[in-house]
């Protein structure tokens, strides 16, 4: 052992230094070639701190804190515009008022169209009318239509068809439509028109190859407005060329939404699209997801079922669905924190209890008695949102006792709660409500409840006539959606002894030589022919069904079968001659307004000699507001046969 340890001294002393610095170098080289593994990631889950109680912003957590909403038009903005179409139709049964004068390029664009629906076969009509001579006829008019598409609309859903039978399908989402005279024409008046089935399409009116896609459909009876000032005063300026088609519009096709993510992440997309199907979990009859993720940074969105005609609450539903749902009630507690420390949070906070829904409930109850109004109505918002029995005894409260915006804000709330005798008495006895807003809200949240109580009369499938129990009479006529008439007041009758006509004369009533308590109404169509003669009860509601029925086999009581807008006309008529001792009030149409907030009017001219409407005019600002606003025309008491002058 001595000799060995000698002789690997003897070695190392003989080594030369620059080897052993080669050794050296050499093993560090092979250990450096050795690939070492990263330091392990720690399991901290990626929605931590989404909805930290300390975050001073009320929408941390939220999908719409991290996407941008894109909408059919690919434009992005917090809040989804909806989409203007406009399209060239073709209205018919005018009265001699229509117009041959169209402009070349539009009547090729026309005969087109009418070809390719079968205008002009024999399977098509008996007589085999060909588009030209519908166009020459003075009994049609070209006109353009326009409507508002609302935001991720849902299109007419057709099932296949079985055994060679198809079906009609599911309809698409339902919308207002405005239709004018082309001011090209020469057609003077829109009046009893009916408009045949147009295509709708985005963007500016044109023709020829450069057309948008087919996004809707639009067809119905025309519908003059009568009231052309705040007071309805004149009726000789009423624009005959100007008409609405109520619910008149169908989307074909489904509007797409998108969700673009802020910052590109497959991991952040599966977790937003994990929470939105969460909150909306696949229906019945829905082919996918309501959320799909499609790349790192875009999620498909489609709409549920049961929000087809919801889809405006469907988009900020989505945008304020929160990303954590493991400890909900948590996140409803940081909102009510967030809320009562900052009142302006109220809007944000009610959608975001909403999209949380039920498990909400507890802490939004706590605030149903709040000292402050701003989280109380919040609160009380959200309960009936989410149909909370509870919310019931404080929303009759305020109904009752309540100043005049709560009492509004009472009838609007309660007419989606559950049912209960309690609240439809309740809403009953705010029909007798000295504010006239106030009783119009009360009857369209008993309207929209059914109640048992409210007489409703289909008149030939034109309108719905209510009858409605107040102490204060009054007509109201709706300008949007589903057509009606309410009559407001207990056997309101039509002022005797009376003596009035009506259109040029064309309508003509006196009283009955027969019986008191008759009027003999006289009409005389405006295409001609011979004069019809009826005899009406003085009762409002009866005159009115008396004027819109049309006699057959089944109901063979007398009638002059006039449409809804010539119905209203002649009501109209009779209260502004003093003949009906009522308020006379209209909804107020936010179409118009809608269309120049949403799309441009810059594509064709109005003729100059002809004034515009009365909601056709004003800034800007205006139209703005009324497109958010839902106020309507009121109209002064009339006195019996003293018709009062505006001032």
């Amino acid at each position: 052992m001595f000799f060995a340890y000698n002789r690997r001294m003897r070695f190392l002393k003989a080594t030369p230094t620059c080897s052993i610095a080669m050794l050296l170098a050499m093993c560090c080289a092979s250990c450096s070639s050795i690939e070492r593994a990263r330091p392990r990631p720690s399991t901290v889950s990626t929605v931590t701190k989404l909805d930290d109680p300390g975050e001073t912003s009320i929408m941390r957590g939220t999908v719409g804190a991290e996407t941008i909403m894109l909408g059919y038009s690919d434009s992005s903005s917090p809040a989804h515009q909806p989409i203007v179409v406009r399209g060239y139709g073709l209205v018919v049964d005018l009265n001699g008022t229509g117009s041959s004068d169209i402009p070349p390029a539009v009547r090729a664009h026309m005969v087109d169209i009418m070809d390719r629906q079968g205008v002009g076969q024999i399977s098509y009509n008996a007589g085999g009318i060909t588009p030209e001579q519908l166009l020459n006829s003075p009994d049609t008019a070209v006109v353009i239509v326009e409507g508002v598409i609302p935001p991720a609309s849902v299109g007419r859903l057709t099932p296949p068809s079985i055994a060679g039978r198809t079906s009609d399908g599911i309809p698409g989402t339902i919308f207002d439509l405005r239709v004018f005279a082309d001011p090209n024409t020469g057609t003077t008046s829109l009046e009893g028109g009916r408009l045949y089935t147009t295509d709708l399409r985005p963007g500016p009116i044109v023709v020829g190859s450069r057309q948008a896609t087919i996004l809707a459909k639009g067809k119905g009876s025309i519908f003059i407005n009568p009231f052309t000032n705040p007071n309805g005063q004149s009726s000789a300026s009423v624009n005959q060329l100007t008409g609405r088609i109520l619910n008149g519009g169908e989307v074909m096709e489904d509007m797409p939404l998108k969700l673009m993510l802020m910052e590109p992440s497959h991991t952040r997309v599966r977790i937003i699209q994990d929470a939105v199907n969460r909150r909306f979990p696949q229906e019945s009859g829905q082919l996918d997801p309501t959320a799909k993720g499609a790349s790192d940074s875009i999620i498909e969105l489609n709409v549920p079922p049961s929000m087809r005609n919801d889809t405006e609450n469907f988009v900020q539903l989505v945008m304020h669905v929160t990303l954590r749902q493991a400890n909900a009630e948590s996140v409803a507690l940081s909102t009510q924190k967030l809320l009562l420390s900052d009142v302006e949070n109220a809007s944000t906070a009610y959608w975001r209890w909403c999209a949380i829904g039920d498990r909400s409930l507890p802490l939004v109850r706590e605030l149903y008695d709040d000292p402050e109004e701003q989280p109380r109505l919040a609160a009380l918002r959200t309960g009936a949102f989410l149909g909370d029995p509870i919310v019931g005894k404080h929303l009759r409260q305020l109904g009752t006792d309540g100043d005049l915006g709560q009492r509004l804000e009472a009838a609007e709330l309660m007419k989606s709660l559950p049912q209960d005798p309690r609240t439809d008495r309740t809403l009953r006895e705010m029909l007798n409500d000295e504010d006239v807003e106030v009783r119009l809200r009360a009857y369209e949240a008993l309207a929209e409840r059914n109640d048992p109580l409210m007489k409703r009369t289909s008149v030939g499938g034109k309108f719905m006539l209510d009858q409605v129990d107040s102490k204060y009479p009054m007509v109201y006529i709706s300008q949007s959606k589903m057509p009606r008439i309410a009559i407001f007041g207990e056997a309101l009758t039509i002022e005797q002894p009376i003596t009035m006509g009506a259109w040029e004369n064309r309508l003509l009533i006196q009283d009955s030589r027969d019986s008191d308590d008759k009027i003999e109404v006289r009409y005389r169509p405006a295409r001609g022919g011979g004069a019809r003669i009826l005899e009406a009860d003085i009762t409002v509601g009866e005159f009115i069904e008396s004027l819109a029925h049309r006699p057959d086999s089944d109901d063979p009581r007398p009638g002059l079968n006039l449409t809804y807008s010539e119905t209203v006309g002649a009501i109209h008529a009779v209260w502004n001659q003093g003949y009906l001792a009522s308020d006379f009030k209209a909804e107020q149409d936010r179409l118009l307004a809608q269309i120049r907030r949403y799309g441009t009017l810059s594509s064709r001219t109005e003729r100059p000699e002809f004034e515009p409407d009365a909601d056709e005019t004003g800034e800007q600002e205006s139209l703005d507001a009324s497109a958010i606003q839902d106020s309507r025309t009121v109209t002064p008491l009339r006195k019996s046969g003293k018709p009062v002058t505006s001032p």
